[in-house]
């Protein structure tokens, strides 16, 4: 709730009604007319003269809304503006004639809650409270009360902010006569806490609002009487020294009883309303009314704190930490961020905090993703105050790593305050050296803290990504690179590594790239302004490190977890500006470097970011630099192809490494470009033939150095505009070589009694591109085009044995398929690849529908959720393109039920629960994708597939029959009951 407007002068200045003014000092009179122009200089700036076209507009809408014309409820309804006057008019008519003026104010209050009371002559008979709200609760039940505070009609929308300035106004227009005459509020606020005490939530929510709003206005005119009463005090101090007594100490001595009498009787209607009805609507089952009056108690304490800021209030701020509701929990955390940030209430919070920091270190790993943020700004609040230990911290620096990016982000903030520009250590901050703040130092407090995740690098990006935004340091390249290139390092080998980890994380950010996987994967979309900024940061990150790069990557070269992150900083660097800066020969340098990298190591990391480096340079540079970079990469791929003619020589005598390593380096080329290997591919193809026992990974890249070489020569002769017979003939013998070497793999991991040994790595990669073979020469893709010959579909015997081997690699196990697969290359050979290929033989109509669909659809509930997404996806593609539906369907049914068959007539009881229960939780997926509109659109399919199941299950009797309850029962569900009947 926001605190309420400054007094006005006139409401002010303006002396006690129907009395004569009192004769004030002229020294006092003078120090409090300064203070009311302090005070009421915002109204000063409103009453400034208006242009013409204003004074006309103005003068227009006064007279078609005169206040004299308006009662309470419709200024509160209306507009707002006439308010003051409203109020003004109406407090002249309760001095001249209080009973009819109370009974105005007393309907407003009952109209502003909804209702209407029938009988107003009651109110100026002195009824008993309890009667009214009893009648007004009635009004409730029988339906006769209207919502003003959730109404969506337009003119009601400042229906809150107008209800609160009429009580502001008004307690403000008493200040001088009624707001004290124990009468007028003390009969407002009974009526206020009865309301809120009533069944009826519309009244509990607006006698909540004006009751919390009242407290608030009598804050303000407390806190102004607390100012005259200082004033007044420190006058009589000075008279007193003067050690006279006269008229004039006897004044100021009347006039600080008076003041004081003010204020303790303000405090009493506070206290009267925050125990009548706070401590009940603070624990309201209204989650808005709880907010409220937090809202409210926090604004209360902290503009109030004479009063209020103590633990007898304190507490309810304390309590409403464990609220179910995240606005409450929210509103209390701000609450108290907003006293722990004043330094002098700190000392009276010391009992609270001690009670109650535990909670709100909790609230940091909040359900609510806004209050985790907020718990965590609260903490940081605590720690600046030194409230809470280094150990009640250690849960909060695991959030790190959690999911929301605000909550990672917000913790970033505090490990950045904290631990590495150690804002809140007091113990040091007073004899911190001049280079405590440097780039360096605090580059050393982040290592320290990366440390803590050395077995895992993603980790260590996640707590980068969470401190950048706070840390310039991260942001200052030549002090990182100078670091690195130290000759006596004060770092060790690991946080070298971390540190180039940083620094190629950094310039990620800097030029606008992420660094950690988005969990909604939207594309970043940025205004023309950040693009500015990444352009600029690019062009900093250029100059900075021109010459220094190619030291850098000497330095490292033969350290591959340092260089494969160093390579790809190129990435982000302006070419340009090596022409504009005279920095050709550091351009040089770099390529060169690069390739020798290339042919320095043989894993999957810097080869890639070697490749794609160097790529990068053959397009992004210009002129001469341009040329030089693609005469580096035509040498850095003669040089590949003689290194691996010379590997296939050597092979015979055992040394497969080269061999290996050679041919993952032209599978790294073969991803970006056409690589001229035709002279060698009929040394791979003898070189497979010829050594059947090689390990599998030099098999298996062999396999896929094949499969690109067919896919870029059958590009180019698509693109080509003339095709000659003798490539067409060169091509289709080299695809029938690779498809018998692939079908000799199948047939002998499907025949071999140790299949499980081949359902790994290489049964994966000898599926995926089987399929993606076929996938390459479909014949529908060729037909009825010159090209007819390159068209191939497999016989049903080949795709029978593929999606044998398919289902070896699905039934290996999680744990077994982490032990067996290649880490590197896992995302190419894993079982979620090899499925996702044989849906795509369905999907586009490489192979006929009706065998490997079914067999596909019948695994679909038995490998985890990663693989039935990819089944589920599927089926989609079928709803839209497949015209038999109920038959791929039901044949999947049969599939899943002759496994449960199977392990039924063998000696394994739980395996045939098992099977029984896999096939009862198809039937439930598959019938679950029949919702909504689906239903009517496929129910011919639901029909069709309900009848055959029941012909199915009655065609063996009874060995069949219990197909009925594990399949068929989950269908007759989405049918109408019509086609039930008639079955």
């Amino acid at each position: 709730m926001e605190d309420p407007a400054p007094p006005s002068e006139a409401s002010i200045r303006r002396s006690k009604r129907g009395r004569p003014p009192k004769q004030i000092p002229k020294e006092v009179d003078a120090d409090v007319e300064q203070a009311e122009r302090e005070s009421s200089h915002d109204d000063f700036e409103e009453a400034r003269p208006k242009s013409k076209r204003n004074r006309t507009h103005e003068g227009t809408a006064s007279a078609t809304l005169n206040p004299t014309d308006q009662n309470f409820i419709e200024a509160i309804k209306g507009n707002g503006k006439l308010i003051p006057n409203v109020v003004k008019l109406w407090v002249e008519s309760y001095e001249k004639d209080p009973g009819p003026a109370m009974v105005e104010l007393l309907t407003m209050l009952f109209e502003a809650c909804g209702a209407k009371y029938p009988d107003k002559s009651d109110l100026l008979d002195e009824i008993d409270v309890d009667d009214v709200v009893v009648g007004l609760v009635n009004c409730a039940k029988r339906g006769e009360v209207e919502d003003y505070t959730n109404s969506k009609k337009k003119e009601l929308k400042n229906f809150k902010e107008n209800l609160e300035s009429l009580w502001d106004n008004l307690v403000r227009e008493c200040q001088h006569g009624p707001l004290f005459d124990q009468v007028l509020f003390d009969k407002c606020m009974d009526y206020i806490i009865a309301l809120s005490c009533t069944p009826p939530r519309v009244y509990r929510q607006v006698a909540s609002l004006m009751g919390l709003s009242l407290v608030t206005s009598y804050i303000t005119i407390a806190n102004m009487l607390g100012a005259q009463r200082e004033t007044t005090r420190r006058q009589l101090d000075a008279e007193k020294k003067k050690k006279t007594e006269g008229p004039r100490t006897e004044s100021l001595n009347k006039r600080f009883s008076d003041t004081h009498e003010k204020i303790t009787l303000l405090e009493e209607m506070m206290r009267k309303i925050f125990t009548g009805l706070f401590v009940h609507r603070y624990r309201d089952i209204d989650p808005n009314i709880r907010m409220s009056c937090i809202e409210s108690l926090g604004a209360w304490i902290l503009s109030y704190p004479s009063l209020f800021l103590q633990d007898l209030y304190l507490k309810y701020l304390g309590w409403t930490l464990n609220d179910k509701n995240a606005g409450v929990r929210k509103a209390s955390i701000r609450a108290l961020q907003n006293l722990y940030e004043m330094d002098d209430n700190v000392p009276t919070l010391g009992l609270f905090t001690e009670r109650f920091s535990g909670r709100m270190i909790e609230l940091a790993d909040d359900v609510d993703v806004a209050v985790a943020v907020q718990a965590i700004g609260l903490v940081k609040q605590l720690l600046r105050h030194q409230l809470i230990s280094e150990e009640d911290l250690g849960p909060l620096y695991d959030l790190l790593i959690d999911d929301p990016p605000e909550i990672r982000h917000a913790i970033g903030a505090l490990v950045y305050d904290h631990l590495i520009a150690q804002n809140f250590n007091s113990t040091q901050s007073g004899s911190r050296g001049e280079n405590d703040n440097s780039s360096e130092v605090h580059l050393n407090r982040m290592l320290r803290i990366l440390e803590e995740f050395p077995s895992d690098p993603i980790l260590s990006i996640y707590v980068i990504d969470d401190v950048w935004d706070y840390m310039k340091a991260m942001k200052d390249w030549k002090c990182i690179v100078s670091m690195l290139l130290d000759e006596n390092p004060s770092i060790s080998d690991n946080g070298a590594t971390n540190l180039v980890r940083l620094l190629c994380a950094s310039v990620k950010k800097a030029v606008g790239e992420r660094i950690v996987p988005a969990t909604d994967n939207r594309k970043q979309y940025y205004s023309k302004a950040q693009k500015e900024i990444f352009e600029n940061n690019k062009q900093d990150i250029t100059v900075a490190m021109m010459k220094t790069y190619p030291l850098l990557l000497r330095k490292f070269i033969s350290d591959k977890a340092k260089v494969s992150l160093l390579v790809e900083i190129v990435l982000y660097m302006n070419l340009e500006f090596y022409s504009l800066k005279r920095q050709e020969q550091n351009f040089k340098n770099v390529l060169q470097l690069m390739k020798e990298a290339f042919f320095k190591h043989g894993d999957k990391d810097p080869l890639r970011a070697c490749m794609k480096a160097i790529n990068f340079c053959c397009t992004e540079s210009q002129g001469e630099l341009q040329d030089f970079a693609r005469n580096k990469l035509k040498e850095l791929e003669d040089e590949v192809i003689a290194k691996l003619k010379f590997a296939i020589k050597v092979v015979d005598g055992g040394d497969e490494y080269a061999l290996l390593v050679n041919l993952k380096r032209l599978h790294e080329l073969h991803l970006s470009r056409y690589v001229p290997i035709d002279s060698l591919y009929e040394d791979i193809v003898m070189v497979l033939r010829d050594f059947r026992n090689m390990e599998d990974e030099v098999v298996g890249f062999l396999l896929q150095n094949m499969y690109f070489h067919l896919a870029w020569s059958l590009q180019s002769i698509v693109d080509g505009e003339s095709v000659s017979a003798a490539s067409l003939t060169s091509l289709l013998s080299k695809r029938d070589n690779f498809l018998q070497e692939l079908e000799y793999f199948v047939n002998l991991a499907t025949d071999s009694n140790e299949g499980g040994k081949s359902g790994s790595e290489l049964a994966c990669r000898v599926c995926t591109l089987l399929a993606s073979t076929w996938c390459l020469f479909r014949k529908t893709t060729f037909s009825k085009s010159n090209l007819e010959r390159l068209g191939y579909q497999p016989n049903a015997y080949v795709v029978q044995k593929f999606w044998e081997l398919c289902q070896q690699q699905l039934n290996v196990s999680d744990e077994a398929e982490e032990d067996d697969v290649n880490k590197e290359f896992s995302e190419e050979i894993n079982r979620s690849a090899v499925l996702i290929t044989a849906c795509k033989l369905i999907c586009t109509d490489v192979v006929p529908k009706d065998y490997l669909a079914p067999e596909i659809i019948s695994h679909f509930v038995m490998h985890g959720t990663s693989l039935a997404e990819t089944v589920k996806h599927l089926i989609t593609v079928l709803k839209k393109t497949e015209d038999d539906l109920a038959a791929i369907f039901l044949e999947a049914l049969k599939k899943a039920y002759h496994r449960h068959a199977v392990d039924k007539s063998g000696n394994d009881n739980i395996s045939s629960e098992n099977s029984f229960s896999e096939c009862n939780k198809l039937a439930a997926q598959l019938s679950g994708t029949f919702i909504g509109a689906a239903r009517n659109k496929h129910r011919p399919d639901i029909l069709k597939l309900v009848k055959d199941g029941i012909e199915y299950a009655f065609v063996d009797a009874p060995k069949h029959l219990s197909f009925l309850d594990a399949a068929v029962l989950h269908f007759v569900s989405k049918l109408p009951a019509s086609d039930v009947l008639e079955i």
